[in-house]
């Protein structure tokens, strides 16, 4: 059975898409930990990110990198933060989360309320960057 976010790359289900290429699709997360919080995935349905191939896994990780680099454009942020957790959702994904201090990583606070225009508006603008 295809994944959420295979259902996502395929546009079964709507998305803030940022990014795609071949290979990689990134979207604004729609439960965000910080405006901006994106999601960056494989196309190809993996599970666990170390089932990734090697090529997969760096191709990923230099997709993910470009997509951090046109958030902070447009996020105003200190950095940009990465975490992997694999649990939520049975295909590989990195969080990339714009923040300003070690404690705005933080999985189990209420997410950010982001009206629809405002994702969409967001989402433009970071692909721009792109």
């Amino acid at each position: 059975m295809a994944s959420i976010f295979t259902k996502i790359i395929a546009g079964e289900i709507p998305s803030y898409k940022i990014a795609e290429d071949d290979r990689f699709f990134a979207f604004l997360d729609i439960r965000p930990m910080a405006k901006g919080h994106t999601l960056v995935i494989p196309k190809k349905e993996v599970d666990y990110i170390f089932d990734l191939d090697d090529e997969l896994l760096a191709g990923l990780m230099a997709f993910a990198k470009k997509v951090a680099k046109a958030l902070e454009q447009c996020v105003p942020c200190e950095r940009i933060g990465v975490a992997v957790l694999g649990l939520e959702v049975p295909h590989v994904h990195i969080h990339l989360v714009p923040i300003n201090a070690i404690t705005d990583l933080q999985f189990g606070k209420p997410p950010v309320n982001m009206e629809q225009d405002e994702m969409a508006a967001l989402a433009e603008r970071v692909a721009e960057k792109l």
